[in-house]
């Protein structure tokens, strides 16, 4: 690619109009450095602060027993395993007064497709959360459990949707995306829902004023085109809602999982080269996220220059990704000491980003 091509992609990509598809698929072969350079520049654009927002919340796992059973996933059982469980609501009491007390501002709670749980057994336990401590937040239920119990009680999602904002539900995370290209999907996950059922899932949020992040796991057996489809979807959505507050992409981990089998891992430099094009391609989302938690934190910190303005959560908790062999942890000190030394100001903020530390 020519110097001139270069500048012209880049040009577009800055805010002169906006990427196509194919443009985008031709970013991949921009110059990291430069590619980053672009990145970050959109992203001081879009924010027009030097501050990188983190999170303090806790991943809680209320069930590992999952009728879907995804190719890549190394966390979910079959109900009759000897190490299934369903986390008893003692359990879950210990660990939310646990993370109040660790200044969490609210909890991921997510548990995989069981087919046991109905809708009254979820809003009993948003119920319980919120009589205990009202004021933590739940951000609840990615789009294949929402599909996934839509059907189970044979009702509408937008109804679903509503059932669970009355019980306690305060926003919604962008989990089991993947790569939202079905032939991707029908290799990886083929019993979860599809790209057009995720994506429902979060019109349907959307117009229902919950807002919601999105995520993408890349990595594994899809093109770069599809990534790029992926981010196509993405923000064709956001142009019609206008309701995710963020992306957040992450490589696939493959340890402990069947995929894992046959799978080499991205590199660090495939992640950061996917991260500044996401930034780029992205126009109408304000936040990109770093993933300290799959690329350890000194790739993490790398990533806030380029295109990540939020560096992501401490995770008093994680199950899902430790399954797969990937343990990195950090501390909240920890990481306001990363985006410190990486030349930004460290702001504390909630699920839907929202500052909650006064300053």
């Amino acid at each position: 690619m020519s110097t001139a091509d270069i500048k012209t992609l880049l040009d577009i990509a800055g805010g002169s109009s906006r990427l196509s598809e194919a443009e985008g698929l031709k970013l991949f072969d921009v110059p990291l450095q430069v590619l980053g350079q672009a990145a970050h520049a959109v992203r001081k654009r879009l924010n027009n602060t030097d501050e990188v927002t983190y999170l303090v919340d806790r991943n809680i796992n209320y069930t590992n027993i999952c009728a879907v059973r995804c190719d890549f996933c190394a966390f979910s059982r079959d109900a009759g395993d000897e190490d299934a469980y369903v986390l008893s609501f003692e359990e879950l009491d210990r660990k939310l007064d646990e993370t109040v007390s660790e200044g969490g501002s609210g909890i991921l709670l997510q548990g995989g497709c069981n087919p046991d749980f109905d809708v009254d057994f979820l809003c009993g336990m948003f119920s319980h959360i919120k009589s205990r401590h009202s004021g933590l937040r739940i951000h609840a239920l990615s789009p294949p459990e929402i599909v996934f119990l839509s059907k189970r009680e044979n009702v509408g999602i937008s109804d679903l949707l509503l059932t669970l904002i009355t019980a306690g539900l305060d926003s919604l995370p962008g989990g089991g995306a993947e790569i939202l290209v079905d032939e991707v999907r029908e290799k990886i996950s083929p019993l979860k829902c599809t790209s057009g059922e995720w994506l429902d899932v979060m019109r349907a949020a959307h117009e229902l004023n919950l807002k919601t992040t999105a995520t993408m796991m890349f990595g594994h057996v899809e093109s770069r085109a599809d990534r790029i489809e992926h981010l196509r979807k993405i923000r064709s959505l956001q142009e019609e809602t206008g309701g995710f507050v963020a992306l957040i992409p992450w490589t696939f981990q493959p340890g402990g999982s069947k995929l894992g089998e046959t799978i080499e891992p991205a590199t660090g430099v495939e992640y950061l080269r996917t991260l500044a094009i996401s930034r780029l391609y992205l126009d109408n989302i304000r936040h990109i996220g770093a993933s300290w938690l799959t690329q350890g934190t000194r790739l993490g910190q790398v990533a806030l220059h380029f295109g990540g303005d939020d560096i992501g959560s401490v995770m008093l908790e994680e199950n899902v990704v430790a399954a797969a062999g990937c343990r990195n942890r950090t501390t909240e000190d920890e990481l306001r000491h990363i985006i410190n030394d990486a030349g930004f100001t460290p702001r504390k903020r909630d699920a839907v980003y929202n500052y909650v530390d006064n300053s």
